[in-house]
């Protein structure tokens, strides 16, 4: 009886040896390892930022992974199209060019097989220049903060030549200025300097901020993202309500072309 005793008394000091040593590892991985949490309103940078990290950390996109960023952006650029042609009746401003009031019908009914394919046609090409560089439709563009249109669509729409080529691959840049919306939570790992960086991105529409609270346990810091680009802009969730900011900063650059155009003030 006492040898068998004091055999389960072995067995019982090896699994707590073993369990010591299991918390011990994971304490000192815990320690290793910081949670970034990026929360903010859409459309404020998170998931640019998360993108970024992968590029500089993560040894960013191959071959593969940049090609499936091709749909999006060309549903970007379709997009941002589109809306600057609904809010020329919005604007009450008019084409320079009677003819393109017909490519903008076009643009409409050339759209959705564009965006399901995931290619710009030459047809749609054709239409989507024309309208493009029609002095009304830049106009209306210039007046943006009076709609909501994403920020890239400048950059997208001025390259559509190389973005509609058959063999078009998403460079690093267009990936970056891409635009989905972020559903449910995101995680990206990258080390740097032996520690290991778990950040992790959350939709920031209303609908998805309710999943932010399960994102906190174990958070290391917090990263509020705020779009000084947009600050005169409605928000595309909630564009009926009027919300003053106040933005307390210490330093501060700007190199956004809009400052130019539209007053702020810090303070």
């Amino acid at each position: 009886m006492g040898c068998r005793q004091s055999s389960e008394e072995k067995e019982a000091a090896r699994r707590s040896r073993r369990i010591d040593r299991h918390l011990r590892s994971e304490s000192q991985r815990q320690r290793r390892e910081i949670k970034l949490l990026l929360l903010g309103t859409s459309n404020s940078g998170k998931s640019t930022i998360v993108k970024q990290m992968k590029i500089i950390h993560s040894g960013g996109f191959n071959l593969e992974a940049c090609k499936e960023y091709k749909p999006l952006i060309i549903y970007n650029a379709i997009d941002s199209l589109t809306r600057i042609i609904r809010a020329l009746a919005t604007l009450k401003i008019e084409f320079h060019n009677p003819d393109r009031a017909y490519d903008a019908v076009q643009l409409f009914a050339l759209t959705g097989p564009a965006e399901s394919k995931g290619e710009i046609t030459p047809e749609l090409l054709g239409v989507m220049k024309r309208l493009w560089g029609d002095p009304g439709v830049q106009e209306c563009f210039c007046r943006s903060n009076e709609y909501h249109l994403e920020d890239n669509a400048a950059y997208y729409l001025n390259d559509l030549d190389r973005i509609a080529a058959s063999d078009y691959i998403p460079t690093v840049e267009d990936i970056l200025r891409s635009r989905d919306m972020t559903t449910g939570i995101v995680e990206n790992k990258f080390t740097f300097k032996e520690l290991t960086f778990k950040m992790v991105d959350v939709g920031g529409q209303r609908s998805e901020r309710k999943k932010w609270i399960h994102c906190f346990e174990g958070v290391t810091a917090i990263i509020f993202c705020v779009e000084l680009s947009g600050y005169d802009l409605k928000l595309y969730e909630d564009n009926q309500t009027v919300s003053k900011c106040l933005l307390f900063l210490g330093r501060y650059e700007v190199f956004d072309p809009s400052f130019g155009e539209h007053h702020v003030q810090f303070l």
